[in-house]
């Protein structure tokens, strides 16, 4: 589903995030570092920069998320945007309208930016396509395939806390097969250059050919987290399973959840992420997700700095696609 092209301009500056996959390392840094610079807005007396003043932002959640939602509000208002939440289970769409029909709708009244959640693979990918020009696309999770912001948002919180990730071991742990967020961390850490990245699952939750990313499977966590610098937990998605891949909770919680004993094969310093919601005593105990190692917290805090950079940088790169649309016209005539 890769298509660089799509997402950026005749400058190579982005002007949709639709996915990690195929980008370079100098724009992935580049959100980082332009990232870094909004953290502080969140600290000031007037949490607000008037990069986006007078856009239009229209958050088009067609699978809810209150928390993914909540930061791409709090990410474009603190930009001082305008923004629409459309509730999509009452929308003109549930009636019968369709996808296509209600975007030119919201094209009609000068939207300039669609943050799109989806539950099928594709859909940010296809709104890009076939939206005007001019007219942002941000992907806020579709399907199993991608989860762009998360995983970049992840990226802040590990070079805030661990450096330079050429010497890093990062481990990824539990429901891979249904994680879009896995699969675009997987691509976020090659890019930027990860030593090393372990997948840590059972058999029936590893979607197949995974190797061919890049990543070590491990089916023992004891082995997988020994010596890593990162370990990475992800929520056991329930509600994507068609079967029982499970025996039960508790038995993966007894395999695969993160416990004290656990944690201690890893590097001491070693750092626990989660993209949340988290399953307390299934993907992670208690005293873990709340001990000093943590920064599970501190990734939804720059979570909405690392989704105001991709804001405004897409907004950027699509405001420069116009006036380079305008020059080549100029230079026709």
């Amino acid at each position: 589903m890769q298509n660089t092209s799509l997402q950026l301009n005749q400058l190579g500056q982005l002007k949709h995030f639709l996915d990690v996959e195929g980008l370079s390392k100098e724009l992935l840094t580049e959100i980082l570092d332009t990232a870094d610079s909004f953290i502080s807005v969140g600290k000031q007396q007037v949490k607000k920069v008037p990069l986006l003043r007078g856009t239009t932002v229209v958050n088009l959640f067609f699978e809810a998320s209150t928390r993914t939602r909540t930061t791409f509000e709090l990410a474009a208002k603190r930009l001082s945007a305008d923004v629409i939440n459309m509730n999509i289970s009452t929308s003109a769409t549930s009636k019968g309208e369709s996808l296509m029909d209600m975007l030119r709708n919201l094209e009609a009244m000068d939207a300039d930016m669609f943050v799109v959640r989806h539950e099928n693979s594709g859909a940010p990918h296809f709104i890009a396509e076939y939206v005007t020009p001019n007219v942002a696309v941000v992907n806020a999770g579709d399907g199993r395939h991608a989860h762009p912001t998360q995983a970049m948002l992840d990226m802040a919180t590990i070079r805030r806390h661990k450096g330079d990730f050429e010497n890093l071991s990062v481990a990824i742990v539990g429901d891979i097969m249904h994680s879009r967020v896995a699969r675009s961390q997987i691509h976020a850490l090659k890019i930027l250059g990860a030593k090393e990245i372990r997948l840590i699952s059972p058999e029936t939750l590893l979607p197949p050919f995974i190797e061919n990313l890049g990543a070590t499977v491990y089916h023992d966590m004891r082995d997988g987290v020994a010596d890593v610098d990162v370990v990475i937990m992800l929520r056991l998605q329930k509600e994507r399973m068609q079967s029982a891949l499970l025996p039960s909770e508790q038995e993966f919680f007894n395999l695969y959840g993160l416990t004290e004993t656990k944690l201690k094969l890893a590097k001491s310093d070693a750092i626990i992420m989660h993209p949340g919601p988290i399953n307390r005593g299934v993907e992670i105990q208690s005293e873990v997700a709340d001990c000093d190692r943590s920064v599970i917290l501190n990734q939804v805090n720059y979570g909405i700095a690392v989704r105001m950079a991709i804001m405004s940088m897409a907004m950027a790169g699509q405001n420069q696609s116009s006036l380079s649309s305008i020059s080549d016209k100029g230079g026709e005539k």
